[in-house]
């Protein structure tokens, strides 16, 4: 953790032009916009970066070809282009992927008319994406054999784009940015009380892992706390004319169940006629998801929300026998923040899911405060970049946006490491036919920073190991987390700067003799707490940390 304790002394007693409050997408992409841009900038968040609602996302980077029901036409167009930006952006990283839609007779709209709206959604994305296609029920059994069809009219396939690896290691790759940039960043960091004196705040911020408390000032403190954006701005004594409400949405990660391909979205309308969705991850198919009204941001998943998802997807797949509890491989669950103006009365349960996704920046001139409130993946670069509008309006001064604080690194040097990959012969450390080659997965993580990789591999070729067999993470990789990537608990790795806990099975996990090396590579001498930790957490057993070992905050 020497990233963090020197990130944490930079920001203990320093003075910045911006305190970024909340370390979720919206956060990261603020720092990293601002950081790009020249402002001195300090990011923290009370747990880990993308801990919350951006590790629940269903890992799509789209316009929103479901809002055009709404006639959330600007709304469409605003997250096309972000989407066209991002493909463009990071390559690798978000790629293009067909959604195929089959239509049965309950469907809301024949296939004629979902290929019109198809082709319009097409059209508002400027064509950045291939074009839709109007597809048969006949046809349909062919493309997706695993597709029951027996009450399908038909079907369309329609182009948005994927995040390939998960949506928290996205959200770090901004937090990278930033730090590249010279920001001070620092996970596991709470804000806990903040004072405006002159013209800059006093904050008093947490250490939630070793307890210790820190002052740091910041000219401009900007609200990304997500699904606590009003809470945050109670304490800072700011008002604005938006609130969050909160919708639940949940996903099940299950074995593959695409038969024919595993590169496209599966997409169909549940019995309340709402889209829900079959998405690749790996080797393994994500299930949902749905969208229930709550009234506060810490969710769980619930019997009827597990038995309501498999009811669906069993109903309109063709499966040898039907997915049961038993077949969950793991869950996700988290809310949306949606953006309501405040002083609108409660939304009746008719007009929920109509709520607009939009995202909304507010900006306190008197006290000196941004608010983020609502927000989207795919719409990430419109937030960084309209946050540091209003920083600038607040007066910090920032330089030319070049739009050189985010993206993967140029094509030459990418070509260059594909040419050392292969020199090396990297791919030829997998056997196994199903495996993603080595090459394109470390360039796509570490970017610049798999150089040092292939140094590392040709120095000890055991680098190149896989550490917990089939989770295809290598020791090199390991090494690298534990010195660039800020990892505080086991969790930060498992569930976020990796897609582990999402992929394999908890039993798989536990029972994992490569889970000790793990944690020894992450932690050296505290591995054993860390450890201790992560295993109470899975398994429910307190038992399993050693005595004298506090509970994590």
């Amino acid at each position: 953790m020497t990233l963090r304790r020197a990130n944490l002394a930079r920001i203990s007693g320093g003075l910045f032009d911006v305190l970024v409050v909340g370390g979720g997408i919206n956060g990261a992409v603020s720092a990293a916009a601002l950081a790009g841009r020249g402002a001195t900038v300090a990011l923290v968040d009370r747990g880990d970066f993308g801990a919350f609602t951006s590790q629940e996302s269903s890992n799509l980077v789209w316009g929103g070809f479901k809002y055009l029901e709404n006639y959330e036409l600007p709304l469409v167009f605003g997250l096309c282009r972000s989407r066209n930006r991002l493909m463009k952006a990071y390559p690798d990283n978000v790629k293009e992927i067909g959604f195929l839609a089959a239509l049965d007779r309950t469907a809301p709209y024949r296939p004629w008319f979902a290929a019109l709206g198809a082709t319009a959604y097409w059209g508002i994305g400027m064509f950045g994406t291939d074009r839709p296609h109007l597809i048969s029920a006949t046809a349909l059994e062919t493309e997706e054999p695993v597709v029951d069809t027996t009450t399908v009219r038909g079907a369309i396939q329609y182009q948005d784009a994927y995040l390939v690896d998960n949506d928290s290691r996205f959200v770090f790759s901004f937090v990278r940015s930033a730090i590249e940039a010279g920001a001070s960043v620092a996970n596991y960091v709470e804000l806990v009380a903040a004072e405006r004196q002159d013209d800059r705040w006093v904050c008093t911020l947490r250490d939630t892992d070793t307890g210790e408390e820190h002052t740091t000032q910041a000219r401009v403190l900007v609200n990304a706390a997500g699904p606590f954006v009003d809470a945050v701005n109670d304490d800072l004594r700011t008002t604005t004319g938006h609130r969050i409400v909160y919708s639940k949405g949940i996903h099940l990660v299950v074995p593959r169940l695409t038969t024919t391909r595993h590169d496209r979205v599966l997409a169909f309308f549940d019995d309340t006629q709402r889209l829900f969705y079959v998405i690749p991850m790996g080797h393994r198919s994500v299930i949902g998801t749905t969208d229930t009204r709550v009234d506060e941001p810490f969710t769980h998943v619930t019997d009827e929300d597990r038995d309501f998802l498999l009811a669906q997807i069993n109903a309109r797949l063709d499966l040898e026998a039907p997915l049961t509890r038993a077949d969950v491989i793991a869950e996700r669950c988290g809310v949306r923040p949606l953006v309501v103006s405040r002083g609108d009365g409660d939304h009746t349960e008719a007009d929920w899911t109509s709520l607009s996704r939009k995202h909304v920046v507010e900006r306190d001139d008197a006290r000196g405060v941004v608010t983020v409130l609502g927000g989207k993946l795919t719409d990430c670069l419109n937030v960084g970049e309209e946050v540091a509008a209003d920083v600038e309006a607040l007066g910090i001064p920032l330089e030319d946006d070049l739009h050189n604080w985010y993206g993967e690194p140029a094509k030459p040097t990418r070509a260059e490491f594909y040419r050392q990959a292969r020199l090396m012969k990297l791919d030829s450390l997998r056997t196994r036919p199903d495996a993603e080659p080595l090459t394109d997965r470390l360039w796509r993580r570490y970017g610049r920073r798999a150089f040092d990789m292939l140094e590392a591999i040709r120095a000890d070729p055991g680098m190149g190991e896989d550490v917990m067999g089939s989770t295809d993470y290598l020791r090199v990789e390991l090494h690298n987390a534990a010195e660039h990537e800020m990892v505080v608990t086991l969790d930060d790795f498992m569930r976020r700067r990796s897609k582990i806990d999402l992929v394999v099975r908890d039993e798989d996990i536990v029972g994992s003799p490569g889970l000790r090396e793990v944690a020894e590579i992450l932690f050296g001498a505290d591995a054993d707490r860390r450890l201790a930790d992560y295993l109470a957490a899975k398994t429910g057993r307190d038992d399993l940390r050693p005595t004298g070992t506090p509970r994590p905050a």
